[in-house]
């Protein structure tokens, strides 16, 4: 696999985050839904990563810097057919190597609280991360739950 810093101008890309934002939808209230579209994915702060195998997409996950020290993981999909494959654990260690390099000495994401989303959470509780309050601009809601990890490596560099 490889995973490269995606631009988000090609179709195949455009077509599996719309793929994930009905996924969101479809699962989650819409005032709970956080994923961000094309246009909230372009923006300056976003760092977008996307995951190919043979020339096939595969996944997808970005960080949004928050302040100098602080970032959201935004964005985190496996292709269907690959879930369970190793693909999100591959891309997930990377992101945080790549933060950590970045100097984000902190981590937070934004998930769902229902049971379609409890192998996301045990992934990001296998990396460390661990619940948390909300954080930026988000607001206690039911649906969702919030995580959070210190960056050892940035927090000694």
């Amino acid at each position: 696999m490889e995973i490269v810093v995606d631009d988000l101008t090609g179709d195949e890309i455009a077509k599996f985050l719309d793929e994930h934002v009905r996924e969101m939808l479809s699962t989650t209230p819409p005032e709970s839904k956080h994923a961000l579209d094309l246009d909230g994915l372009r923006r300056p702060e976003i760092t977008f990563w996307s995951v190919w195998d043979d020339g096939t997409l595969v996944g997808c996950g970005a960080i949004k810097r928050l302040d100098p020290g602080h970032a959201e993981l935004k964005s985190m999909r496996t292709a269907t057919a690959r879930k369970r494959g190793g693909v999100a654990s591959f891309l997930l260690a990377h992101i945080i190597a790549e933060a950590e390099r970045m100097g984000i000495r902190r981590l937070s994401l934004e998930t769902g609280s229902a049971e379609f989303y409890l192998p996301a959470r045990r992934l990001y509780e296998k990396f460390g991360f661990t619940f948390c309050e909300p954080f930026a601009d988000y607001r206690p809601d039911p649906n969702s739950v919030f995580m959070t990890v210190l960056l050892t490596r940035a927090l000694t560099s």
